[in-house]
């Protein structure tokens, strides 16, 4: 059974070059895409870098490589030509040029393999949804220009997002030594140390301006912070987990950094500050505009004795 299907694998992917030869509209991009997505459940590291070059050689290659891979994985139920998509969709995003593709041209939320609990299935939705949030997330930066603190603070959640998407990619145990499970695992724990290390910058930026920033900024970034001080320490297991199956970048990478406990006390006494400051005001405020009413109905009361005691014109005192 196992021989057939290898062979009938094979006999498709075949097929599709040969249809590929035939296209009218960038064959051999077609042609890479197809050998870098094969049904073989080995790598394809060597292939993925051949469409890269591909890129390389023109940012407008972008467009036909993206819609021969939509093509390719859009309708697949074989989790190698899913992970390998996947593979090759993580390397265009990480290219010099992947600013223009924002969410995936195809969706593999709903991935499932043609036979019952398949151990990859998870695996394969759990990668999707990784990089389609962020394609989205790489779109956003590379479309904005200045940005004040809030912008900024909606940036680091979202890149906050990304690390709990990450840490959702584990494979199940009868998966895990899969070398194509092996090969998603190395590219996503480099990523978790790039997108914790931007988090960790981006924090540090942030408080350099703190004692600044209004009541909602400041409230927001001890929301970041503390969701850094949890994202940490998952971050610590899952690195655990990932040195359990051999993935060699698990062990090569430093320990995760933590934020140290009295710079969040500190933070949370700034809110609580302004609180304070910002309510101090509100009554200040209130007290002034308390007596201003009782002012102007004083005011009222002694125009009104004054035109009583006129009474020659009322209607011309009425007026003003």
């Amino acid at each position: 059974m196992r021989l057939w299907k290898r062979a009938s694998d094979a006999l498709k992917d075949q097929g599709s070059l040969w249809q590929a030869s035939l296209s009218r509209r960038h064959p051999d991009i077609e042609k890479a895409v197809i050998r870098a997505t094969s049904h073989h459940p080995t790598s394809s590291r060597r292939n993925i870098d051949r469409v890269r070059h591909w890129l390389r050689l023109s940012p407008s290659n972008l467009t036909p490589i993206l819609r021969s891979l939509s093509s390719r994985i859009s309708k697949t139920r074989s989790w190698p030509v899913a992970l390998k998509g996947l593979l090759l969709t993580h390397a265009l995003l990480n290219s010099p040029s992947p600013s223009s593709i924002g969410c995936l041209p195809f969706d593999l939320s709903s991935f499932r393999a043609p036979y019952d609990a398949s151990p990859f299935d998870p695996f394969v939705r759990a990668y999707y949804a990784f990089l389609n949030h962020k394609s989205a997330t790489t779109f956003l930066l590379h479309r904005r220009d200045a940005c004040d603190m809030k912008q900024e603070l909606l940036m680091l959640q979202s890149l906050q997002g990304l690390i709990d998407l990450l840490v959702a990619v584990r494979p199940a145990p009868a998966a895990a030594f899969a070398p194509l499970v092996l090969d998603v695992m190395e590219g996503v724990v480099v990523e978790l140390y790039e997108v914790y290390g931007k988090i960790c910058r981006g924090i540090a930026t942030v408080l350099l301006d703190i004692y600044s920033a209004g009541r909602a900024e400041a409230a927001m970034a001890l929301r970041v912070v503390r969701n850094a001080t949890r994202q940490g320490d998952e971050l610590a297991d899952f690195l655990d987990e990932c040195r359990e199956i051999r993935i060699a970048n698990a062990v090569e990478f430093p320990v995760i950094d933590r934020i140290p406990e009295e710079g969040i006390r500190e933070l949370e006494e700034i809110v609580e500050g302004l609180t304070k400051e910002k309510v101090e005001m509100k009554t200040v405020i209130t007290q002034e505009w308390e007596r201003f009413e009782e002012d102007s109905v004083a005011a009222r009361c002694g125009q009104q004795q004054h035109e009583s005691r006129i009474g020659e014109a009322p209607d011309l005192i009425t007026l003003f």
